[in-house]
């Protein structure tokens, strides 16, 4: 399958960044609030820290994807051209 198409796949089926930072910052706050049972605070801790690993790995995936747009010569190319040359045999 092509990687640009499963990325679109992946960004279908999994939350959007923004929402991923938003569920997270309420999670923070309710931890910080300390006003729950220790057993839901581990709950709450746990969610938090799969949360800030998938918000860690989407940022690092874009990073990856703008360094393989950005060329050194300052020119730019578009995914689908990225698409093309990764399918490409040498």
């Amino acid at each position: 399958m092509d990687k640009v198409v499963q990325a679109k796949r992946d960004d279908a089926t999994s939350p959007a960044f923004e929402d991923i930072l938003a569920r997270l910052t309420t999670v923070v706050e309710r931890l910080e609030s300390g006003e729950m049972p220790l057993e839901e605070s581990l709950l709450l801790f746990e969610e938090g820290v799969r949360l800030s690993r998938v918000g860690a790995a989407r940022l690092d995936e874009a990073e990856r994807r703008v360094e393989r747009l950005l060329h050194d010569d300052g020119t730019t190319t578009t995914f689908a051209e990225v698409g093309e040359k990764e399918n490409e045999h040498p």
